[in-house]
């Protein structure tokens, strides 16, 4: 019945070959010897089974959505990632049964007895200043509990970087990071302005730097003014409705540091 729904997702295609190697995301991800195939995170992977997607050192490791994409698909199988994921986390457990419980809720200094343990989140090795979080920087271990302070999530802590030197083994705070810096000051901007869908454009410099989601004003070298503008990506800027549009609907990406 499953492989049929397929089909008739896939019905604009030529065919519905493409779902007889359709993979789907297992409700739970696990793991039993450290050593991620496909056929631990998917379901109807026969045939690419044994295909490696990573490797596990902690209690749980984050895979690249993307990444896990492309793999299965230079196996010749596909996964079209409905929900739009970004990361993929996989638990310690028994391959091809349900995972160990993590807890990934932990208690509080003032709450947790001396000597109790507990699992946090932490980084796997040291990063320098301005170092972007990657899925394998990051896993679930055991600490003192005392120390395992406030829960974060991976998906919200990979792609940011880090605002002084973190060591290896160090809990992860979210007030250690901060979007990374994708313009700097005095660099050229293009900024798109975009209203009734009518575009329009220039090019201006910087005023200073700023990350993914930050307000900053770009000088238009030729009117000597400057406007108003949210970073975009690299060298790219929204100004006018649609950035106010962009910041409202993406509150967690489009935020000042």
């Amino acid at each position: 019945m499953r492989k049929l729904l397929l089909c008739l997702v896939l019905a604009a295609a030529p065919t519905c070959a493409m779902a007889d190697n359709m993979l789907v995301l297992k409700a739970a991800p696990s793991d039993g010897d450290g050593r991620i195939t496909i056929g631990d995170v998917f379901d109807y992977a026969d045939g690419a089974s044994d295909v490696v997607l990573g490797v596990r050192s902690g209690a749980t490791a984050v895979l690249d959505a993307a990444q896990v994409q492309a793999i299965a698909r230079q196996n010749g199988f596909y996964w079209t990632n409905p929900k739009g994921l970004r990361r993929i986390i996989v638990a310690q457990g028994t391959d091809g049964s349900a995972p160990a419980p993590v807890a990934h809720t932990v208690k509080t200094a003032a709450k947790a007895p001396a000597g109790k343990t507990a699992e946090a989140l932490v980084f796997t090795r040291s990063l320098n200043t301005g170092d972007v979080v990657q899925p394998s920087d990051l896993s679930y271990q055991p600490v003192q509990a005392h120390l395992a302070g406030a829960n974060v999530s991976p998906q919200d802590i990979i792609g940011k970087s880090a605002r002084y030197p973190l060591r290896e083994g160090a809990v992860v705070r979210a007030g250690d990071l901060s979007n990374p810096v994708v313009v700097k000051k005095s660099q050229s901007v293009k900024v798109v302005w975009s209203v009734g869908g009518i575009n329009l454009s220039m090019t201006g410099l910087a005023q200073k730097d700023g990350a993914a989601g930050d307000v900053i004003s770009v000088l238009n070298p030729t009117s000597k003014k400057t406007v108003d503008a949210v970073i975009t990506g690299p060298g790219t800027a929204a100004a006018g409705p649609a950035a106010l549009q962009m910041r409202s609907q993406n509150p967690q990406y489009y935020s000042a540091r």
